[in-house]
C-alpha cells in the first residue's frame, strides 16, 4: 500500500430479517444500514465525499437500478455528492471497496462510504437460484441442474476428490463450526436455528443432499441484508481521530489488497490448475498471496483470524489451503486440530460467516471488511478474537472468477 486508508466505522443490518415481510424494500435497507452507519461514526453526511455502491442483481430481484441516486433521499447531505455502483456477483461489496480505497489513494476524494446491498428474499427460493445462476456462463454450465451454484460447487468439491480425496465428514465440521459461530452474532440469520443429531451428516431426511456434494447444511443463506463502512485517507481520519480523542494507530485500516480475475467458465479454471498442480484455483491463490504482500506480512502466521467466503462448505475446505494454512491436499489437518475453530491457533469465520450470518451477495464483501475492522479494534463483542490485531479476508465472485483478499489491521 503506498499510504494508508483507514475504516472509520460502519453497521450492517439484522441478516435475520425479511424485509419485504416488514413491508419495506431495498431502500429502506440502504437507508437504515447508511444511517446507522453515520451514527456509529458520528458524521454528518455531508461530511462523506463520495459514496460507492456493492450490488450484484438489483435489477432482477428488484427491477430497480441506479441505486447511486438513492443517497439523495437517504440524507440531504448526499445531494450532489459523486456515486458509483460496482458488480462482480458475490465479490460485488469487496469490488466497491476497491473503488473507493482508489478514489482515496488517488486523491480525488478523502472520506468515502461504501454500501453493500441485496435484497434476495422477496422472490422464491428457485427464482433466487435462477438469479443468482447469471453469474455463471448462461447456457454452457451447470445445464440441467435444478440449483446451479451447489451444482457447480459439488463438481468442484468432485474435482478435489479425484485430485486428493475429500471426506464429507470435514466439510461437515467446516458447517458446524460456523453454525456454532453465528449463534454468537447478534445479526446472524441462523443465530436461533436448532439442529438435530443428523443435521450435519449424511443423513438424507435430516440433511438433504441438494446438489451431489452439497447437503443444506453446506450452503450458504439467501439473504436480505446491508452494510456500510466509512473509509478515510490519512488526512481525513488523522482530523477524525483528534476531534475524538482517539490515537490514529488504534483506528483499522486496509493494510493490503489484491484482486485477480480468472476464466468465466469452472471448466476453464480447472483444466488450467490440473495442468499446473498445486493449488485448485490458482487465481484464488494470488489474489490472498498479492495482499499478504502488499500488506509486509509473510502469510496466515501474521493473521490473528480470517473471514472468508464460505457460500459453501467447500469454498472454505479450499480457502484453509489458499490461505496458506496448510499444503495443497491437506486442509482437513486444520479442521481435525481445530486450527480454524473460534478458540483455534486461527480462527475462520467468528461471524459465522455465509452458511452461519448470511448472504446477500453485494453486501457480504463489505461486511467481511466491517467484522475485520471490529475484530482488530476490540469492537467485536461476543465474537471477539482474543488480542486480534490483524484480519485477512477472501470474497469471491462466481466459480472462483471474480477473488478479492483484504488484509486489514491496527
Amino acid at each position: 500500500m503506498t499510504a494508508p486508508v483507514f475504516i472509520l466505522g460502519g453497521a450492517q443490518s439484522d441478516f435475520a430479517a425479511n424485509w419485504t415481510r416488514k413491508d419495506k424494500t431495498l431502500f429502506d435497507m440502504v437507508a437504515d444500514t447508511t444511517r446507522a452507519a453515520l451514527d456509529d461514526v458520528q458524521m454528518d453526511a455531508a461530511e462523506i465525499d463520495a459514496v460507492h455502491v456493492g450490488n450484484f442483481a438489483g435489477e432482477l430481484f428488484c427491477g430497480q437500478g441506479l441505486l447511486g441516486g438513492f443517497m439523495g433521499h437517504v440524507d440531504p447531505g448526499f445531494e450532489g455528492k459523486p456515486t458509483s455502483r460496482h458488480e462482480a456477483a458475490c465479490a460485488s461489496g469487496s469490488m466497491a471497496i476497491l473503488a473507493a480505497m482508489s478514489d482515496i489513494l488517488a486523491g480525488h476524494y478523502d472520506t468515502i462510504a461504501v454500501v453493500g446491498v441485496e435484497m434476495m428474499r422477496n422472490v422464491p427460493g428457485e427464482t433466487a437460484a435462477q438469479h443468482l445462476g447469471s453469474a455463471a456462463w448462461a447456457g454452457r454450465e451447470a445445464l440441467g441442474a435444478r440449483y446451479l451454484w451447489p451444482a457447480m460447487f459439488s463438481d468442484l468439491a468432485e474435482e478435489y476428490d479425484r485430485r486428493y480425496g475429500l471426506k464429507y465428514e470435514h466439510l461437515a465440521a467446516i458447517s458446524k463450526i460456523n453454525f456454532d459461530n453465528a449463534k454468537r452474532n447478534p445479526h446472524a440469520q441462523t443465530r436461533a436455528w436448532q439442529f438435530g443429531e443428523g443435521s450435519f451428516a449424511r443423513d438424507d431426511e435430516a440433511n438433504p443432499v441438494i446438489e451431489g456434494w452439497m447437503r443444506r447444511s453446506d450452503c450458504g443463506q439467501v439473504t436480505d441484508g446491508s452494510a456500510v463502512i466509512v473509509l478515510a485517507g490519512e488526512t481525513s481520519a488523522r482530523a477524525y481521530a483528534a476531534k475524538r480523542g482517539l490515537e490514529l494507530a488504534a483506528i483499522p485500516r486496509l493494510k493490503g489488497w489484491g484482486h485477480t480475475t480468472a476464466p468465466l467458465l469452472m471448466e476453464t479454471k480447472l483444466e488450467k490448475s490440473r495442468k499446473e498442480g498445486g493449488y485448485a484455483l490458482p487465481w484464488t491463490r494470488k489474489a490472498i498471496t498479492d495482499a499478504y504482500a502488499r500488506a509486509g506480512i509473510s502469510g496466515p502466521e501474521d493473521v490473528d483470524g480470517i473471514e472468508t467466503h464460505d457460500c459453501f462448505s467447500v469454498t472454505e475446505y479450499m480457502a484453509i489451503e489458499h490461505f496458506g494454512l496448510t499444503a495443497p491436499g491437506e486442509a482437513w489437518k486444520a479442521v481435525e486440530d481445530g486450527t480454524i475453530a473460534f478458540d483455534g491457533k486461527l480462527p475462520v469465520n467468528p461471524s459465522g460467516g455465509l452458511i452461519g450470518l448470511g448472504h446477500p451477495v453485494g453486501a457480504t464483501g463489505v461486511r467481511m471488511a466491517l467484522d475485520a475492522a471490529r475484530q482488530t479494534s476490540g469492537k467485536a463483542g461476543d465474537m471477539q478474537v482474543e488480542g486480534a490485531k490483524t484480519f485477512a479476508t477472501f470474497n469471491v465472485g462466481g466459480s472462483g472468477t471474480a477473488n478479492v483478499s483484504f488484509v486489514i489491521g491496527v
